[in-house]
């Protein structure tokens, strides 16, 4: 039965996953249907990681008052019901509403997922083969997402990128309301409404204001106003933390070196890639003249090297130590966006190929930064420590969506010649910067993630212990816009 709640607790994280893969090669046939500019198809990715990044520690201090199964199961109602909403829509603004309603539903279940594993399976090496289970859920999300994305906008309605969650959920509630029981131990006793309250209007402040920065002018009023919000929330969030009986946060989480440096680097990943995969099906579609069909396919040998790549990966980094393999993996992704720069218009499916199996091997080596991020903390601390590396990732990712999209945008306004040559040129320049971006990640993780080669099985046991999503692909978390929207 524990392998059978394997099943469900996977396919809860597969469809999070895969909503953000199928949607991004659909983008453009929504915008044309639903007439929706560029800013409407960034809040159609955005709304979904504002609700998200804003509301993923209060899904994880949830789980710790009421349990991972209770939460699990709303989040994945929740998740359902909006995707059914979202595959319905008939104008920008309900599709942006129901993708805000999925973030809340993601925002519980994602805390939760390895939380039950470690539950499920309280022996280490059945915990090892079930996050090895559970861990290609994202590979294979990249390799159908994006396929499954053109077809059903080339081929049907658009709106069933969305609706096809909907049977999906069906199964997994089934699945999980009978099998998912793990015994009830309640972590934390009391909600800390004034944590929860601050923290999630400190991110919801920060994201708003990332998001429409660009659009309203970063010395507007608004933005002002929103950026005025964020610091007086986060400063509120830490007062009230040093003095909480149960804090959300033990602020000397920050003190440790692998765990900051882990942050940073994960951010680092998150602002290079996030902003770029965001255009990249325009890129295929407009300008290289792929159908959404084809645009789909040229991801799935990418993410099917990645999966594999990802499953080596914790003998690799046995072998070479946790900072040189991730060191390693952006290496080879940073060097593969700067390769996809120098593809012009006439370029074809021969030309992109060789750069995404490079990215996608380099995507895969990856997947032990968690562990070196989270791995070091104390049992009782994994948890939070994960929470935290999630939320870094997303507001990462966005601030990345808004300044290489504000870099593409000014590209575009100031180039002469044709609008898909222009986007072209302002494309390849923005490529640059986050291949520059990405590279300079490198030198992170050689200092911060350096530990002795034996650590890094002992890592991924702890980090299994306390979860955290891969950093493998693209879009490896629900905000991904390749990964995680």
């Amino acid at each position: 039965m524990r392998w059978w709640a394997l099943g469900a607790v996977t396919l809860g994280t597969f469809m999070t996953y895969l909503d953000n893969n199928v949607g991004n090669v659909a983008l453009p046939t929504i915008q044309r249907e639903l007439g929706l500019t560029i800013s409407g198809l960034e809040w159609i990715v955005s709304s979904y990681i504002l609700v998200f990044a804003g509301l993923m520690l209060v899904g994880g201090r949830l789980a710790d008052v009421f349990g991972t199964r209770r939460v699990f199961l709303a989040g994945l109602t929740v998740f359902t019901v909006s995707s059914l909403a979202a595959g319905l829509a008939t104008s920008g603004a309900v599709l942006i509403a129901a993708r805000a309603v999925q973030g809340v539903g993601a925002a519980l279940l994602t805390p939760t997922a390895l939380t039950l594993i470690r539950q499920l399976f309280p022996d280490p090496g059945e915990r090892g083969r079930a996050i090895g289970v559970w861990s290609m859920a994202g590979a294979l999300s990249m390799a159908l997402g994006p396929f499954a994305g053109g077809f059903i906008s080339q081929n049907l309605h658009w709106g069933w990128i969305y609706l096809i969650n909907v049977p999906l959920g069906l199964v997994t509630f089934g699945i999980a309301f009978r099998v998912v029981r793990p015994a009830f131990t309640r972590v934390r006793h009391s909600l800390d409404l004034p944590g929860l309250a601050t923290s999630a209007l400190a991110l919801f402040a920060l994201t708003y204001a990332l998001i429409e920065g660009e659009a309203a002018g970063w010395t507007s009023p608004e933005i002002l106003a929103a950026l005025g919000v964020f610091a007086a929330a986060a400063a509120a969030f830490v007062l009230v933390e040093t003095r909480a009986a149960e804090p959300m946060i033990v602020m000397s989480l920050f003190g440790s070196r692998m765990f900051s440096g882990g942050l940073v680097t994960a951010g680092i990943w998150s602002f290079g890639v996030f902003g770029i995969y965001f255009f990249s099906a325009l890129w295929l579609q407009n300008v290289l003249g792929f159908s959404p069909t084809e645009a789909g396919a040229a991801f799935v040998p990418m993410a099917l090297l990645m999966g594999v790549v990802a499953v080596l990966s914790q003998r690799i980094s046995a072998m070479l130590g946790i900072g040189r393999t991730v060191a390693l993996g952006m290496a080879l992704m940073g060097t593969a966006i700067y390769l996809i720069s120098g593809i012009g218009a006439d370029g074809g499916y021969a030309d992109v190929a060789p750069w995404f199996l490079l990215y996608g091997l380099g995507g895969g080596l990856l997947v032990p930064l968690t562990a070196a991020t989270v791995g070091g903390m104390p049992a009782e601390r994994a948890g939070v420590a994960s929470g935290v590396l999630n939320v870094s990732r997303e507001v990462f990712g966005l601030l990345g969506i808004t300044v290489l999209g504000a870099i593409l945008s000014a590209g575009r306004r100031g180039a002469d010649g044709p609008p898909l040559a222009a986007f072209l040129d302002a494309y390849q320049f923005t490529l640059v910067i986050a291949a520059a971006v990405v590279l300079a990640a490198i030198p992170v993780a050689l200092y911060t993630l350096r530990s002795p080669r034996t650590a890094a099985p002992q890592a991924t046991a702890s980090a299994a212990a306390g979860g955290s999503s891969s950093e493998s692909g693209m879009s490896s978390g629900p905000a991904s816009v390749g990964s995680s929207n």
